[in-house]
């Protein structure tokens, strides 16, 4: 029977209450006392964030040519539950959210225009150009996905083959052992509860901006308090209703339709675009980003303007930790039948390579359009009207905006219910006792009050405050996450040396 874990809900629920009020009751003090933490936090451990997602990825690709890469996920007689085509694409579009629809076009334009200072490149050169797509790559594939990889790898090894409770503590399980359950499990599900909570409403928010913009822009419906909470309502009803219908329903449906959209709007950018500089340009940024990858990566590239690190690589890294540890019992869920191998290869290889693909595209549209004209009108639009009006501005350079822009509005609904409605139920799942393999789904109403904090707390932040704050207060989460997905690194080599789980029953 299913049974609420008091000690995992309340104790965030109370915090993003008590942290909506305060943001209400005073946005200017809220904002500066959130900006001061999050800036501390970034400035005295931005070195740790940079050299541990590099630890990530490298035990990756250790743990991808280790005897353990054979191992199916849950046992030898163990059957997938998903397709290899549905796993993808419920994986890809579970994780990318509306990050890469929001931020494909705009943050290219920032590095473009406000590269570091100590690098001597010109700004809206076709330096500063290559410089930005290395940084598109850097933030959009290989490392992040190796964070959410190895927590959910370790999920999944965990959970299905060693017999773990639903439950973050579950990920400590090889370095701790049984301790992992007790008091520690439980502070550890608390505390990256609320740090999902606080993500997906950051997440949200930019969701929102993205819809209001477009429906500003071909119906001239301005931004009210109002529509956004008209908008927010849509979104959180939607995927609270996916979320209800289990795993492999109602999410099923709306990743296969996100995953063929996302691929068609690429296409057609591709083709109408400014085609062979996007492939010049992705090709110099590809040659950029492995050049100086390690470098970049251990915090040791000539880039000393660690202002610009903090606000970009440093804070990057911190928000995907904040999303990883929930995330990671979502993709843990998925794996199970397919050996460690493919897990690396469906949740790492291909969505980095992906990413790489839609940052060549949309990053090299935007900047091209924005490099071969002096008034720089791609940059004009981010700086006087923001960042989710970019996209639209890219669209109304190519043939037949209007419909692309419509089609760019529905993906971006779908794509935030879709990865919302993943992570509403890992957040429920672990609020609650009794998951298991053989019965995954938590209560309904559980789902619904996840899903209500979310929106409500994504709409008090657009509407009133900006989503600045909850974006700040997401990334606060990152640095309990970053020390968690550490100790399950070290887990992972552990577990591999002490010989956990039998090779001999490799596939």
């Amino acid at each position: 029977m299913l049974k609420l874990r008091r000690w995992v809900f309340f104790p965030p629920f109370f915090v993003l209450l008590g942290a909506t009020i305060y943001s209400l009751v005073n946005v200017e003090s809220f904002l500066q006392q959130v900006t001061l933490l999050n800036n501390w936090i970034l400035d005295k451990f931005g070195w740790l964030y940079a050299l541990g997602t590099l630890f990530f990825l490298l035990i990756c690709v250790w743990v991808y040519f280790s005897p353990i890469a054979k191992i199916r996920i849950g046992g030898t007689e163990a059957n997938p539950i998903l397709t290899r085509w549905r796993w993808f694409a419920i994986t890809l579009t579970t994780t990318v959210a509306i990050g890469i629809l929001f931020w494909g076009t705009a943050e290219p334009l920032y590095h473009l225009h406000q590269p570091p200072a100590n690098m001597d490149i010109e700004e809206n050169s076709l330096e500063a150009a290559q410089f930005s797509m290395s940084t598109m790559f850097m933030h959009w594939t290989f490392t992040p996905y190796a964070i959410y990889t190895l927590a959910g790898l370790m999920f999944a090894l965990t959970y299905y083959n060693l017999k773990q409770p639903f439950s973050l503590g579950s990920l400590l399980y090889p370095l701790l052992g049984k301790r992992a359950h007790g008091r520690i499990g439980k502070a550890t599900d608390a505390i990256c509860l609320y740090s999902l909570v606080a993500g997906m409403a950051a997440s949200l928010g930019a969701g929102i901006l993205t819809i209001s913009s477009g429906m500003e822009t071909m119906m001239g419906i301005k931004g009210s308090a109002l529509s956004l909470g008209l908008i927010t309502l849509a979104i959180v009803a939607s995927f609270i209703v996916s979320a209800a219908s289990g795993l492999l329903k109602g999410i099923r449906i709306l990743s296969n339709i996100n995953v063929i959209v996302f691929i068609g709007i690429a296409i057609f950018v591709a083709i109408f675009g400014p085609t062979l500089f996007m492939l010049k340009l992705g090709l110099q940024g590809f040659w950029e980003y492995c050049s100086n990858f390690i470098p970049r990566s251990a915090y040791t590239l000539g880039i000393n303007d660690s202002s610009w690190l903090n606000s970009w690589t440093i804070f990057y890294w911190a928000n995907w930790l904040a999303w990883t540890p929930v995330t990671a019992l979502f993709l843990g869920r998925l794996a199970y039948g397919y050996t460690v191998r493919d897990y690396i290869h469906f949740n790492l290889l291909l969505p980095a390579l992906f990413g790489m693909l839609w940052m060549t595209i949309f990053s090299g549209a935007s900047m091209q359009m924005d490099i071969n004209n002096n008034a720089s009108p791609m940059y004009d639009v981010l700086q006087k009207q923001g960042a989710e009006y970019v996209i639209y501005a890219v669209f109304q350079q190519l043939p037949i905006p209007k419909i692309m822009s419509v089609i760019f509005l529905i993906t971006s609904f779908l794509s935030y219910v879709t990865a919302a409605d993943s992570n509403t139920s890992a957040m429920s799942g672990i609020s609650a006792t009794g998951i298991s393999p053989e019965s995954p789904e938590p209560s309904f109403w559980i789902k619904l009050v996840w899903g209500t904090i979310v929106g409500t707390i994504a709409w008090v932040m657009v509407a009133f405050a900006g989503i600045d704050g909850i974006k700040m207060t997401s990334n606060l989460g990152g640095l309990p996450a970053l020390f968690l997905i550490i100790a399950v690194g070290i887990g992972m080599i552990r577990m591999i040396h002490k010989k956990m789980l039998s090779t001999e029953k490799s596939v």
